[in-house]
C-alpha cells in the first residue's frame, strides 16, 4: 500500500469521516505522493528543486502520473508540487480504497440538511492496513534511536525507511495529535522531530524528504492564511 494510502486511512476516523481539516489532509496527500518518490530512488533534491533521477514506473498510479508530471516540466520547488499533487489526491484515494474493498460509501445529512458522505471501514473494523501503519508509528516513536531498531514484527530496513517517512508526514500535518492522543505531547513531538531528522536512510534521500516535510508545512501555513484573508475581506 502506498504512503499515501496508508496517511489518507490514519486520517478518517472510524465513523468514516476525516480527524484533520481539508487543508492538512490534502496537502499531506501531495506531499505523500513525492515521498513516495523519494524513497523509490525516483526524486532528488537539487538546488531546493525537484528533479527526476530514473523515469522508470513505481507501480503506483497517482506516483506515476506524478512522476511523469516532474519529468516534463522544469526543476520547481517541493512546495510547488506538494500543492500541486494535492489537487484530487483525495478522491481518486478514496475510490481506490472502495474497490478494493478497503473502504465503503455512506451517505447522510448533518443536522438533516447538509449532504455528506462517509467512507468507514467495509467490515466495520478498522482496516488492517491501518492498524498495522499505527502500530509501526506507534513502535518508532516510543522507541529510541534509529527506526529500524524498533520493536516491531515485521519492521525490515524498507518498511522502516516508510514508518520514518510516515512520521515525518503525520508530524507536518499534526495528525499526531489525533492518532498519537494518549501519549504525552511533549514526548512525541521531540522523537518525531529526531526521527525526521534521524540517519534512517541514505542521507541523499533523507535531504529530500526534510525538504518535503518542510514544504507540506509551509504549504498548509499559506492555504489557512489564504483561507483566513479571504473569510474576513
Amino acid at each position: 500500500m502506498s504512503i499515501a494510502e496508508e496517511f489518507l486511512l490514519l486520517a478518517y476516523d472510524e465513523d468514516g469521516t476525516p480527524l484533520t481539516d481539508g487543508t492538512r489532509l490534502d496537502n499531506g496527500l501531495g506531499g505523500a505522493i513525492l515521498l513516495e518518490l523519494a524513497l523509490g530512488r525516483r526524486v532528488d533534491i537539487e538546488d531546493k528543486r525537484v528533479v527526476v533521477v530514473d523515469r522508470a514506473p513505481i507501480g503506483d498510479a497517482l506516483a506515476d502520473e506524478a512522476l511523469g508530471r516532474i519529468a516534463d516540466d522544469k526543476p520547481r520547488k517541493p512546495g510547488h508540487w506538494v500543492t500541486k499533487l494535492s489537487k484530487q489526491a483525495r478522491p481518486r484515494i478514496l475510490e481506490k480504497l472502495v474497490a478494493d474493498g478497503v473502504l465503503t460509501v455512506e451517505k447522510d445529512k448533518v443536522l438533516w440538511v447538509f449532504p455528506r458522505t462517509k467512507y468507514p471501514s467495509a467490515n466495520g473494523e478498522p482496516p488492517a492496513v491501518e492498524a498495522e501503519a499505527r502500530e509501526r508509528i506507534r513502535a518508532a516513536v516510543l522507541g529510541d534511536g534509529p527506526v529500524e531498531l524498533c520493536r516491531y514484527p515485521s519492521l525490515d530496513y524498507q518498511s522502516a525507511e516508510r514508518t520514518a517517512a510516515l512520521c515525518a508526514l503525520i508530524a507536518a500535518t499534526e495528525l499526531d495529535r489525533k492518532i498519537l492522543a494518549d501519549l504525552d505531547r511533549k514526548v512525541i513531538k521531540t522523537r518525531l522531530k529526531e526521527i525526521s531528522e534521524g540517519a534512517w536512510a541514505a542521507e541523499a534521500v533523507r535531504k529530500t524528504i526534510e525538504e518535503i516535510q518542510a514544504a507540506v508545512m509551509v504549504a498548509i501555513i499559506a492555504s489557512t492564511t489564504a483561507a483566513t484573508a479571504g473569510s474576513s475581506a
